[in-house]
């Protein structure tokens, strides 16, 4: 053997020993190092999972809280439209109630007034119950309001000034006004106002050079203020064709329309009127309204609202004719939705008479 023969048999020697021993298993247990770098901390796990149940929590209040706001809304929806049917049926009742209410009135009106029981056209309120719904109404011959069309022009000149508020310059030129829209000419008052007029003043319509069509119609005459009209509106009407008003039936705007009378006469004679009434006597006449007097006009103006067990009130209002006609006994010159008033104080002081309740 060479000089280096020892050192290869060594070589030859650890290389059979390295083939011969099993390869190192890394296992749990034997990783001595690993445990030794990272030791196990159980506070530290402890705080990571109270973390996992504060946020878990949180979660769960949302999404309660969540759940709660659709539950409520679902539930107020639910509601409204409930409500909103009931509310709807509830003054469908109403409605078909008024307007049978109506057809009474106009058919008690209609009957002979031979008894003291028969009812007038008198503006008094009369009510009963139509099964569970209360019935309030009232009835005024028409003869009791000024004709826009027909009355005398001093009673509407008094309405305009007495009434309206205007003093006598200004209620002239309305008046005027009045006269050059309904008569049938383009010839132009003093004080009036015509086509050019109404151009001049920027507005888009003329003078209908017509009778008034309704009383709503006057809002467009020069002059004729939205103030004005709400003072004077009530006392107003086209369907009596009478120069003057009947002053036993007469509200106070048509009875304060009439020249030189004063609020403390008018308010006398209407407190006797009331008098007389309540005690079945005739009424008495108003001798300031001698000159403007009016008979009774066969046409009525019939006021009705019938209210709901739940509180829904629907008013009715309405203006007839009786004719001579068995087909159709009443000619309707207006049918309109009107505006309820509170008449409960009434129907509580009615005295009920064979189903029917009358004040």
């Amino acid at each position: 053997m060479g000089p280096g023969a020892p050192r290869m048999l060594e070589g030859e020697l650890m290389r059979a020993s390295n083939r011969r021993r099993p390869p190192l298993r890394m296992t749990r247990n034997t990783d001595v190092s690993s445990s030794a770098a990272c030791p196990r901390d159980p506070g530290r796990a402890l705080r990571a999972s109270a973390d996992q149940r504060g946020i878990a929590l949180i979660a769960v209040l949302w999404l309660t809280m969540l759940l709660t706001v659709i539950a409520s809304g679902f539930a107020y929806s639910m509601r409204g439209g409930a409500l909103a049917a009931r509310n709807t049926m509830s003054v469908a009742q109403a409605r078909a109630a008024a307007d049978g209410a109506v057809a009474r009135v106009a058919f008690e009106l209609s009957r002979p007034r031979n008894s003291i029981d028969a009812w007038l056209p008198d503006g008094q309120i009369r009510a009963w119950n139509d099964g569970e719904i209360a019935i309030a109404s009232t009835a005024l011959d028409e003869s009791a309001l000024i004709d826009l069309n027909s009355a005398a022009d001093p009673l509407l000149k008094g309405l305009l000034q007495n009434v309206g508020g205007l003093d006598p310059d200004a209620a002239e030129r309305v008046l005027e006004a009045i006269l050059d829209w309904r008569d049938a000419d383009e010839l132009r008052r003093p004080n009036g106002a015509e086509a050019e007029d109404y151009r001049a003043a920027g507005l888009k319509y003329v003078p209908s050079n017509a009778p008034f069509e309704s009383t709503g119609e006057l809002a467009r005459v020069i002059g004729v203020t939205p103030e004005l009209m709400a003072r004077i509106a009530g006392s107003l009407t086209v369907y009596s064709r009478q120069r003057g008003i009947n002053p036993l039936t007469a509200p106070r705007g048509s009875l304060l329309a009439i020249p030189n009378v004063t609020p403390d006469t008018v308010d006398a004679y209407i407190a006797s009127r009331n008098d007389a009434r309540a005690q079945q006597l005739p009424v008495p006449p108003f001798p300031a309204a001698q000159s403007f007097t009016a008979g009774v006009s066969p046409v009525w103006r019939i006021h009705v609202e019938a209210t709901t067990p739940d509180g829904v009130t629907f008013a009715r209002d309405a203006v007839v004719r009786p004719q001579n006609d068995p087909r159709q006994p009443m000619a309707v010159l207006l049918w309109q939705e009107g505006e309820a008033v509170q008449r409960s104080a009434a129907t509580t002081n009615a005295t009920q008479t064979n189903g029917t309740t009358k004040s």
